[in-house]
């Protein structure tokens, strides 16, 4: 499905070449789906990113998150700052339907470790959620298990931005928001690496909203759209195969905020913004053979490559999320504009 994105309106963002789709699935073996409610009362649903081919409970990812506002229910973080390690897929959805989600990827895990014969006796699911309450009736709880093993199946590389999955009922910068992807590459010891972050955007306000240096929300407040409360939270996932550690994908997950920043957001109260980020580079057995296990990690004098990268493709998602998305009625009966209405 062919969706314009915002390259194509003239707003180049940053200076690193991006990967071939421009999207997460630019690193190797990661894949995300959708699945989408939309009826009269329920505009939500589930995203899930899909980190690496196989059963990732088993061969685990290197993993990092950072919570820069704590108003949030995401799940499965804690573990994640302990261990270092990812070992489900990625889930996104709505406040109110953490739980539900989570009970899907733990089905999705053990039907999985069942097939390959792994024994599956404790398991760290990571959702995360943005408020779709103005948009959606988030108290219906509407995405069911099913839909999460909906989403996976129909996980692929190529995947549909904006008013989709866990995008269906955001707002973001007073705007519809949804959900966005870019990716950027790097050169290291001359060879390609790739980063790629996805995020489901639902945050900011509309006068302080900033496309490529101009302040364009502040023309736009003016005109009296409707949409001036800050909240919701904005959930950055970000993929790459460089070889880092634990402690410098936290590191590089930190700089998404500077993409967030660029865009005009400054974090407000109510806006939870969570960053979960892993790469692909090594996989951590479940059940070793060997007491050491080999690591490799990117020199810290190169890192600020990583940075750059991160912060670009943050700002780009979620730009893309914002003109990928249609305008889309509230639960008031008011609309929600697109931000592609105004480029």
């Amino acid at each position: 499905m062919y969706q314009k994105r915002i390259n194509e309106y003239g707003i180049t963002v940053g200076r690193l070449p991006r990967g071939s789709r421009n999207k997460i699935t630019d690193v190797a073996g990661v894949l995300v789906g959708h699945k989408t409610i939309d009826n009269e009362q329920n505009k939500t649903g589930v995203t899930v990113i899909v980190p690496a081919p196989g059963n990732v409970y088993d061969q685990k990812l290197p993993a990092a998150a950072f919570v820069w506002n704590g108003y949030g229910k995401t799940a499965g973080l804690m573990q994640i700052d302990e261990l270092g390690v990812l070992e489900t897929p990625i889930a996104l959805t709505n406040t109110m339907n953490v739980g539900l989600v989570w009970d899907g990827l733990v089905e999705y895990a053990a039907r999985q470790c069942a097939q390959d014969g792994i024994e599956l006796y404790s398991l760290n699911p990571v959702v995360g959620e943005c408020n779709d309450s103005r948009i959606n009736n988030i108290l219906h709880r509407a995405v069911q298990p099913e839909h999460v093993l909906e989403a996976i199946e129909s996980a692929s590389a190529d995947f549909e931005e904006g008013a989709v999955g866990a995008g269906r009922g955001t707002i973001c910068h007073g705007l519809k928001g949804g959900v966005g992807s870019a990716s950027r590459v790097v050169m290291l010891d001359g060879k390609k690496y790739t980063l790629g972050v996805l995020a489901q955007s639902n945050h900011g306000k509309l006068e302080d909203l900033t496309v490529d240096g101009m302040r364009l929300g502040e023309g736009l407040a003016v005109r009296d759209l409707g949409v001036t409360a800050n909240r919701g939270s904005t959930i950055i996932v970000m993929a790459t195969d460089l070889p880092c550690s634990p402690r410098q994908l936290g590191r590089i997950l930190r700089r998404a905020s500077v993409g967030l920043a660029r865009l005009g957001s400054y974090v407000a109260h109510g806006s939870g913004e969570v960053m979960i980020g892993f790469t692909t580079a090594r996989r951590i057995p479940n059940r070793p053979t060997s007491d050491i296990l080999p690591s490799q990690e990117m020199n810290e004098i190169r890192i600020d490559l990583a940075f750059r990268a991160i912060a670009e493709a943050t700002e780009e998602a979620v730009l893309n999320s914002m003109v990928c998305a249609e305008p889309c009625p509230r639960l008031d009966g008011e609309t929600v504009h697109s931000l592609k209405e105004f480029l």
